[in-house]
Parts: structure tokens; sequence; C-alpha cells
């Protein structure tokens, strides 16, 4: 960027846009101009009307963070009144999934804890205490005041140098090239180096100026003010704030008379182009449903009455989860949207570092703003998607839990073939994925697999254990096609690539490696396998576009990148069997050709890119050919399997057999907060190299690692994010986890202290589960299986 200090314009004056003009001065970034419509801060958007609850109990970690730094700076800031958070229960299914939060709040470092009925009626006085089975208590959640809060940051932002300019409607953003390089108003043109869209609702409006799309809906949330109610103010002002989420309600207090939020009403889109002001006309027959609720909960209500009421305006995403990164093609123009007040000053901080520092601290996959693909960018996907996340804010969802529409979008050539099988179908990144084969119900490896309980054995069948069982005795077809895949050409191909990853890809043609993408502080940004097609042409499996956009955004003029997943598919050939299977079939492969090997060949009338690899640790192929090819390569492979036994396998036994190789899945078990040897991923770093991060890798002092547990008990399958207790403290947490059926072992993966190798606890449901380290991999530890 040009000059000492960086010129930043940043569009939007709500909460976000103060609190990311007070990080980005705090860390020397002086020459900073906010720029906002309205006639003052915060006026006129979400932070006018939010009504500032602060609960940082999340499933997503860098959530919980986000909302952790903003009770804590919020706090220090005098804008934050920490009476505590309390959810209720009011049914046994509910009761029970607090426990489960309460699990969350423990792994994520929130000071939480479950109290029973009678102490949620001491706290909250006005409560029908019958309705009650109890509740979950975080007593460092409160209330923030949003245009306080705002009012104080924006003031220290401009005790640093950042300049605030109202009644200022941006009309365009001036470009150069594929940078950014000011902001037009009305009034003229604010030179910049970096722009960042802080406009809340309007964000979709300001991503059209520079060919973006930003996935996000505004949608109407009903927000009412009651009556006074006989109660003291003083005493309604200490009681923690409200969530009765089996009603989809919230409570607060204002002086005598309380707030109540409510989603229980049909979902209340608006363009973004037509919003005027972030507060419509209240619609009360919405609310007579949620009116009943809240009576029936508190019964002082129905002398009280609503008072007035509005329909507020928020934004919402179609997976829940911020907006946040730089345009993939217009360098210097960021976005931080669909932020709510929880997490406003903890974004700020994490995008200024993102500014300044080229990383942040925390792990932002799951908020990035590119990691959505492309069909997940249709308006009416994101319309249909947010509208359902508006509807199940507040509901009980299974990890696993899949929505139901618009789907299905992606399929695999496979798709008829594995309906035929009875697949049972998931979704991830659009894709329908199979999880078992209803064809696999009658194997007698069914009577093998025990029992689980009820949590885990939702989306879950008895028969993915059949097929891991079967995958190890002869042989099984799995549809890899979902799995991301880029070819990357050019003369400059293999310089880039060495420059870009940790291992040695200076081999020759047919040699696959696996590698891993870092960042500048070392942390690991992803993990890959490269094939080396040809001298200047690889084949590079990667976790998803975020490996695309990184790759993009760093590959010079002389190299292609190509996402070539949707022109192809993959099927996972693995087993003690697949050898044979593949030589019951005229082919020109050489299928002695050893592990991570690449050839090009044919498969009988079927071209193919075969590579030796296996994710499940077993002898195989991954087989690539054309989508058209597709269906064609399956029907080849599964006539001749059927004398060695083939079956058709989903990813419920791919999981399991992974977790018994001990295989990492990044986003997962492994992110950038993690460094490659305590993720035990440093086989895959050669230092002879260079490469980029590896700098940071001198200055390591990780006190953690990735460790392999066993869980004594094989019915308590857990399924990830569950607190891990040594000597009766929490320590960390759960990543992945799956019954190893072929080992017969209950296996967790969890972040620990690297000196704990004794008897752990794992806290599922408020159970603690016993689990103990163990040496891994746990299967086939001499890889006799996968090299065979």
């Amino acid at each position: 960027m040009p000059g000492a200090v960086p010129r930043v314009v940043l569009v939007g004056a709500g909460i976000v846009g103060c609190a990311l003009a007070d990080e980005l001065t705090e860390r020397g970034f002086t020459d900073v101009t906010v720029l906002d419509r309205a006639a003052g801060l915060a006026a006129g958007g979400s932070s006018s009307h939010a009504p500032g609850l602060v609960f940082q109990t999340n499933p997503c970690r860098s959530m919980t963070q986000f909302a952790r730094y903003t009770v804590e700076k919020y706090t220090a800031l005098g804008c934050f009144d920490q009476v505590g958070g309390l959810e209720i229960a009011t049914s046994e299914a509910r009761l029970t999934d607090l426990s489960r939060r309460h699990g969350w709040a423990t792994s994520w470092g929130v000071r939480s804890r479950l109290v029973d009925a009678g102490e949620v009626a001491r706290l909250h006085p006005l409560l029908d205490r019958d309705q009650v089975l109890g509740g979950f208590l975080t007593p460092d959640d409160g209330l923030a005041r949003p245009v306080r809060a705002a009012e104080v940051q924006a003031r220290r932002a401009a005790g640093r140098g950042a300049r605030f300019e109202f009644g200022q409607e941006v009309v365009a953003v001036e470009t150069t090239g594929d940078r950014v390089t000011g902001v037009r108003t009305g009034t003229g043109v604010f030179p910049a180096d970096v722009v960042v869209s802080c406009a809340g609702m309007w964000g979709p409006v300001l991503g059209e100026m520079v060919g973006l799309t930003v996935p996000l809906v505004p949608m109407a949330h009903q927000y009412v003010f009651t009556g006074e109610l006989n109660a003291d103010a003083d005493a309604l002002a200490r009681q923690p704030i409200l969530r009765h989420q089996e009603a989809d309600l919230y409570f607060r207090s204002h002086g005598k008379a309380l707030g109540i939020g409510a989603y229980g009403h049909r979902p209340m889109p608006i363009a973004a182009r037509d919003i005027t002001g972030s507060e419509l006309p209240f619609t009360e027959e919405d609310f007579d449903s949620s009116w009943e609720s809240a009576v029936a909960l508190i019964p002082a209500l129905a002398e009280a009455g609503v008072d007035r009421g509005f329909n507020g305006l928020f934004s919402f995403t179609s997976d829940g989860m911020p907006l946040l990164g730089e345009h993939p093609g217009l360098r210097g123009f960021w976005v931080a949207e669909a932020v709510w007040i929880t997490h406003s000053a903890g974004v700020a901080r994490s995008v200024a570092e993102w500014i300044v520092d080229g990383q942040p601290e925390l792990d932002l996959h799951a908020s990035d703003l590119n990691r959505f693909e492309q069909v997940q960018l249709a308006p009416d996907y994101v319309l249909e998607r947010g509208c359902r996340n508006f509807v199940e804010v507040y509901d009980l969802l299974h990890p696993l839990q899949p929505m139901q529409s618009p789907r299905p979008l992606r399929t695999s050539p496979f798709h008829s073939r594995q309906r035929e099988l009875g697949a049972f179908f998931l979704e991830a990144s659009g894709w329908e994925r199979p999880h078992w084969y209803e064809a696999n119900a009658a194997l007698p490896e069914v009577a093998e697999v025990p029992d689980r309980n009820e949590w885990a054995s939702r989306f879950w069948s008895p028969i993915c254990g059949a097929e891991a069982l079967v995958t190890r005795k002869r042989v099984a077809l799995f549809d890899m096609t979902p799995l991301k895949r880029l070819e990357v050409g050019g003369p400059g191909a293999l310089e880039f690539l060495q420059r870009m990853t940790t291992n040695n890809l200076d081999r020759k043609p047919g040699a696959v490696v696996y590698t891993l993408l870092l960042d500048e502080q070392g942390g690991v940004r992803s993990d890959l396998t490269v094939a080396r097609l040809g001298t200047s042409t690889f084949q590079v499996g990667a976790n998803g576009n975020l490996d695309l956009d990184w790759l993009t955004r760093h590959a010079p003029d002389d190299v292609f990148i190509r996402d070539i997943t949707a022109g192809t598919c993959c099927i996972g050939l693995w087993g003690p069997l697949a050898r044979d299977l593949v030589n019951d079939i005229p082919h020109t492969l050489d299928v002695r050709k050893g592990y991570f090997t690449a050839q090009q060949g044919f498969v009988k009338n079927v071209p193919v890119t075969a590579l030796r690899l296996s994710y499940v640790g077993e002898l195989g192929w991954e087989l690539y050919t054309t989508a058209d090819l597709g269906p064609k390569l399956w029907d080849t492979l599964w006539e001749a399997g059927q004398r060695h036994g083939v079956i058709a396998a989903g990813r419920g036994a791919f999981t399991s057999l992974r977790l018994e190789k001990g295989y990492r899945s990044w986003g997962v078990d492994v992110t950038t907060e993690h460094d490659p040897f305590e993720a035990g991923l440093g086989f895959a770093v050669r230092q002879d190299k260079e490469f980029l991060g590896k700098g940071s890798l001198h200055n390591l002092t990780s006190t953690k690692k990735l460790t392999c547990l066993t869980i004594d008990d094989p019915y308590e399958v857990v399924m990830g994010g569950e607190p891990v207790f040594h000597q009766g403290e929490p320590v960390g947490y759960v990543t992945s986890a799956a019954y190893g059926y072929t080992t017969g072992l209950n296996i967790a993966y969890a972040w620990l202290p690297s000196e704990i190798d004794d008897e752990v606890e794992i806290e599922y449901f408020g159970r603690k589960v016993t689990a103990r380290p163990a040496q891994e991999p746990l299967f086939d530890p001499g890889m006799k299986r996968l090299r065979g």
C-alpha cells in the first residue's frame, strides 16, 4: 500500500464500524475515515434498536471467542451491564440440551453452571415456577448498550486521528485495475487503500458496486415493550437476561417494564435496496402466539400488556455465520457484515488483525466471506436458507442435521445408482453425500455393530458399521466426488506450489505428495494432496473454496488455477480385494505401482486418473474421470465387484475408518490456530526448502497437542465440541469422534496439554465419560494394508 499509513475508509458508523475504527487506530492505522448516510453515530441501522443481549455460548468456538472479547471490552469501556444470562427449559429435551450447551461453554472457557428449577425461580421471581424444569446460567453474559458502545469506541478512534463523516451516501467504489482506490459519495471522493463495508443490512447494495455477492438477507424481528409491571425496577434490572428458546422468546428489563424479542413468527425478509430504515411497523397479528407463550411463562404480563412494539431489521446468512474477509477479485475491498452486537467487538478485533497483520489470531474459516460455493450464492438459495436460519435460530439442531430445502442441488454422476441402493443422503457444500445404504441392511456384519446413545444415534445407522467392516474385509466403493479438485498448471506451477506448501513437490511426474498450506504465522490453513500429472500440470485435492481463494491470490501470472470439481467425479475403490477387482476388468493400469503414485489409463472403456491413495487405510485407488463417464465407471466396477462381494459405502463408514488411521480433518481437528507439529503433521514439513510460513515455525513454543483418546464405554459415542477434564479441571475439548468398528474402540481426538498421558474424562450431556490417551494410529501402524 502506498504511504507510511494506509488510507482506510469504513462504510457504516454502526457498532461494527465504530469498533473496527477503534481496533484499527489502536494498531497504528490512524488514517481512517468512517462514512455513514445517517446524521449521526449508530443512527438508522440495527445498532440503533438492537436490544443488546450478549450470550457468549455458541457451538462454534470462534463465535464464542468473539462474544467473550465483546464482553471484556465493553465492560472495560463502561457500556456493558453484566447481569448474567439464563436459558430455561420447560421440556426434558430442552433440559438435556442445556447440559450440551454447558459443555460448549466449558470447552470454550465461558463460566457457566446448570441450575435447578428452584434457582431459576429465585433468579426470576415472576416466572411460573411450575413450568420450569431447570436452567443454564452464564454469569458473565449481559446487556451491551449499543449506541453508547459505538460512541465510546468512535471517540477513542477519533482521538487517534479517525474522522467521522455523516450524511454521506456511497454512490460508487473507485477502482484501478484489481485494487480499490476510493469511495465516492454525493459530495466527492474519499481516497482509500482499504475500504471495509460495515453497512450491515445494506451490505449487498455496496457489494453490487464492486461485483461482489454479499449473501445476507435483511429480516424483520419483532420486539415489544410491555407496560409497567408491579415489581421493583432495581430488582428487575438485576435479573439475568432470559431466554425461553422453546417458545422462541427472550426477555430483558427496561425500568419497570420488560422488553420481549420474538423469533416465533413467519420470516419477513426485505430486499436490501428497499430498506429506508431499520424499524418497520409492528405487525400485531404476528406476535399473538408469542404473547400467549410469554404470558404463560410470566403471568404478570397479562395485566401489564404490550405498550408498543416494532419489527426491527437484522441480517441473516444462509449458514448463520458472519461474512468477513477480502473481495476475491478486488484487493483492498473488505467486508465485515452480518455481525450482531454479541460479536461486534470480537469481529472488529479479528478483522483489524487481518488487515494490519495479514492474519487474524482466531481461526475464521467458518466466517470467511469466500467460504461459499458458487451455487450457494444464488439469490433464491440465500433467501431460502436465510429464512430457514431465522426459523431455526433457537431450535435444537443435531450437528449432522441438514436443511431440507433447496435440495438436491449438487449430485454426483453416481446419484441415480446410489438412490437405487437406498442411500441415506446428508448435505455438505450443496452436495448430496450418502452416509449409508439401506441395500446393506442385510449384511451379517450389522449384527456386530454395538448400540450407541440416543444423540449419537441420530442421522446414523448400524449399517455404517457394517459398511466399515466390509471395507476392511473385502472391497467398497466410496463416492469422493464432493471433495474439491483443482488443476494447477503453467510454466511456473512447480515453483509456485513449492513456495506455497510445506512438503517437497519437486518429484517426477506420477508422484503424489501430502502437504500443507501454512499462513505467515505458521498456522495450518489446509492440507492438500498434490499429484504431479505432467511436467507443469498438477491435480490438487483441496478442502474447499478457501483453498482456491488462497492459491489464486498468491498465483503469479505464469500459473493458472482451475476448479475442476464439477466436471469430474471420483470413486474411492478401497479394500483388500481392490486389486483383484480391477484385475477382473480389462484395464491399462499398473496395479503394482506403489502407494502415493499417480497414473493415467483406462478401466475398460473409461479413461481414468488413478491415485494410489486411501483415506480409510486400505489398499486401493482414487479413480477420477469426467462427469459424463461417471455412471459407466461405477457400473464397470460394480459389475466386476460382484464376485468379490463389493458394496457401496457411505460417509458414516468413512469417518470411522479415517479416525482408526488417525487421519486429520482440516477445519475440525486442525485450523490456523494450530501448527503442524502439535497437530501431528510434522512429517509433511520439509525444513530443507523454503515455503510460506516457514520462518514462524522456528519460534514455536506449543504446550498442547492433538491427542487420540479411546473411551471406555462403547455406548458413549461423542460428537465433537465436548470438554475434556483432567483431575477435575477442564483442560481441552474434543474435535472428531467416531466408533472404530474394526478396532472395537470408541475413538475421540482432542486438543489437550502436551504433558497429559493418563486418564481423562469427557463431559457428555452432563455425564463424565472416562477416556485414555492412546498411541496412534490405532489401526495398521505398520501401513501394511495400505502398501499391500
